[in-house]
């Protein structure tokens, strides 16, 4: 039986790309030609600690980072740009962060988002794009969660699989962190304690689903795993990543702190140190002279990088994008249409003393509106450490509002809110308040601390900060028509002012068009259809153990949704959940059979109605679980999703195929995946809540291990 996270052939070529054979027949060739001073060459980045850091730290990737360049010349050499929001680079565009995209639950938009940014690569001169990434949220209070897309495996893997579609349409994609970096101050000494079964079955399907789409690179992480350093971790990249997994492409580490021994990188199957030469370059060349690091080892790491070098070249033979289409009118538009469907709508109640939900916002009927939150003001994209995109122009909250008061005709006022009494006061004279709190790059993100700078780093709490619950619990007593829109990676939690406000948004960091979307979804022009990609908990007592300072931490099956499940606590917002201007209502769940064998495939179907009075998408999520399992699992996980959009009164049945070898556990005792037999249930609807949830169930028999 194959590897149950399989779910395409490994080493899918883009369109137009030479024949494997032709390009190992170059690779046999090119190999010949090098020294093995130019081969070790290869596997560095070019740039140098004392010259270049600095530098870096000024003004980070402003230009692409060479790597192995100008050695032959029919070898391109890697021109590096980060990501994961935009192209890191000049001044691209700048989408909303992962953790909005991920709130999308939109496989085709990420696509889309994934070529504008191979594109914009392209453009501005880089050949190689790591901005895929996938690691999971484990614990919300993570610095740098904005960065990926959310809590669970399958999610994780199919958005991860798009953005690599989109971008290796262009340039070479790179995923990262390998593996189980969730912890953002401690990432240079944390030792993740993992078994082996948590470890397959939670930390890497993602993974392995980007190497199944053909991604190109794969990048270590800072962190140890079971008392290795990532970078040197011989059982993540020789057995599991490049052995049992079949990975065409190459390793690099991440950058400047994450390789600690050069030879025993190289020995563990890291090709590229990046982005200076600190442990490879002549120190390994002295390796491979005293017979230490097998020349055979760095001829296998260059024949890699030269593989998916060749792999791409013909697609910059054939196209050749100006940089004119860097953040121009199409590209902004699409990061406008990402930020409207990222935004998720909490809550949405009808205020005191009305029939009607707060939202959509009616100028005709709420002429006067007040914006509070010195945060509506403030260009606010996210973490400003190395995924920071720098925008040509950002807007604001304010200007989203300042531009539809231009097309409605409402009368706007702002007020900061600092002082909250003065805002208190405003709000008793308004029509309708919307509060704008949350946080910036100071509050998390990447951990950077130098003498004269501290910012980003794990959150220290979930909470708003103290001033802004006072500040909404102040508005709100004084005009009960108060929206709270909330900016942040993840979780907030929200207990304390909650229930004193009849609508709440999840904005997330919207990106360079943000201002724009928020006004969209106000007022009913965008009828919001994103979903959370993460549980929003009633307190942290609810989530996993989490210390930022840690030197050593397990991480085990159980986090988000399917740790509330098993200790059936019932969060604040639920994973898949988000509310819509219209309504949706599930029926006739289906199953094309109530038994498979344990190499065969269900098909479930369930119809979803458009029962209100505008159009809108929804998202279909299909969970599976085991009644009475033989070993500890969780009691359901998300095995598919698809959005569709639907007309007033259309209905549409949505289908998902579920292969037997995708409820299969790891075996660590025999290293392998086994299906257990017995009686599965399918649950379909709109969110992880039970009461969202359809339900039926079927049998497997003939399990049995690959």
């Amino acid at each position: 039986m194959k590897d149950p996270t399989s779910a395409a052939e490994n080493g899918i070529a883009p369109e137009g790309t030479p024949t494997d054979d032709e390009i190992r027949a170059k690779v046999e060739r090119l190999l010949s030609e090098l020294t093995l001073k130019d081969k070790i060459q290869m596997m560095s980045g070019d740039g140098s600690l004392w010259k270049d850091g600095p530098r870096m730290l000024r003004a980070y990737n402003m230009r692409p980072i060479p790597a192995g360049a100008g050695i032959h010349p029919h070898i391109p050499g890697l021109r590096f740009t980060d990501g994961p929001r935009g192209v890191v680079m000049n001044h691209a565009t700048c989408f909303p962060v992962s953790m909005a995209r991920g709130a999308s639950w939109d496989i085709d938009l990420e696509e889309r988002i994934g070529e504008v940014m191979g594109v914009e690569a392209r453009a501005l001169g880089a050949n190689f794009f790591a901005g895929v990434c996938v690691n999971l949220l484990r614990h919300p209070a993570w610095g740098r969660a904005q960065e990926t897309y959310g809590e669970d495996p399958h999610h994780l893997g199919e958005m991860g699989a798009a953005l690599v579609r989109g971008v290796q349409r262009h340039v070479m994609a790179c995923v990262k962190h390998f593996a189980c970096n969730s912890i953002e101050n401690a990432r240079f000494k944390v030792d993740v304690q993992v078994e082996e079964r948590s470890l397959r079955e939670v930390y890497l399907p993602h993974f392995k689903r980007c190497v199944d789409e053909g991604v190109a690179a794969v990048m270590s992480a800072y962190n140890k795993v079971n008392g290795e350093w990532c970078s040197q971790n011989a059982h993540l990249l020789r057995e599991i990543l490049k052995g049992e997994w079949g990975f065409k492409g190459f390793v690099i580490s991440d950058f400047v702190f994450g390789v600690h021994d050069g030879e025993r990188a190289a020995l563990s199957g890291l090709d590229i140190e990046m982005p200076f030469t600190e442990h490879y370059g002549k120190k390994l060349h002295r390796s491979v002279g005293r017979g230490t690091v097998p020349e055979s080892v760095i001829d296998e790491a260059v024949a890699r990088i030269l593989t998916q070098q060749l792999r791409f070249m013909e697609l910059e033979k054939k196209s050749h994008p100006d940089e004119r289409c860097v953040a121009c009118e199409a590209h902004t538009a699409l990061a406008r249409e990402a930020a409207g469907k990222s935004i998720v709508l909490l809550k949405n109640d009808p205020p005191p003393g009305r029939s009607a939900p707060l939202l959509p916002l009616d100028p005709d009927a709420s002429k006067r509106i007040l914006l509070i939150g010195e945060l509506a003001r403030v260009e606010n994209t996210g973490d400003r450490g190395s995924s920071e995109v720098r925008a040509p122009y950002v807007v604001t909250l304010r200007d989203g509002f300042q531009a539809a008061q231009q097309r409605l005709g409402f009368d706007l006022e702002f007020v900061d809110g600092a002082d909250i009494d003065r805002a208190a006061r405003c709000a008793r004279q308004a029509d309708v308040c919307a509060i704008v709190v949350g946080y910036t790059h100071k509050d998390e993100g990447e951990y950077i601390e130098q003498l004269w700078l501290r910012k980003g780093g794990d959150r220290d709490s979930l909470r708003l900060k103290e001033h802004d619950e006072a500040l909404i619990r102040a508005v709100s007593a004084a005009n009960a028509s108060t929206v709270v829109v909330m900016i942040g990676g993840s979780a907030v939690i929200t207990e304390s002012w909650r229930d004193s406000v009849p609508a709440i948004l999840m904005a997330w960091y919207p990106g360079m068009e943000g201002g724009n979307a928020l006004a969209d979804v106000l007022f009913g022009i965008t009828n919001p259809s994103a979903k959370l990609p993460c549980v929003f908990p009633k307190s942290e007592a609810q989530l996993p153990h989490f210390d930022k300072d840690a030197d050593s931490i397990v991480y085990d099956s159980y986090h988000g949704y399917r740790l509330m499940d098993r200790e059936r606590e019932q969060p604040a917002f639920a994973f898949g959940f988000g509310l819509s201007y219209t309504t949706f209502q599930y029926s006739d769940l289906k199953l094309d059979r109530t038994v498979i064998a344990g190499d065969g495939n269900l098909e479930v179907s369930i119809q979803v109605s458009n029962t209100g009075s505008r159009a809108g998408e929804e998202v279909v999520q299909l969970y599976v679980g085991c009644e009475e399992p033989g070993v500890d699992r969780p009691v359901k996980e998300l095995k598919g999703f698809s959005k569709v959009a639907l007309e007033p009164g259309q209905r549409r049945v949505v289908k998902f195929e579920v292969p037997a070898m995708s409820l299969a556990t790891y075996n660590p005792d025999e290293s392998s995946w086994s299906i257990e037999e017995g009686v599965y249930r399918v649950y379909a609807g709109g969110s992880s809540r039970e009461e969202d949830l359809s339900s039926a169930r079927f049998r497997i028999v003939g399990g049995g291990n690959n």
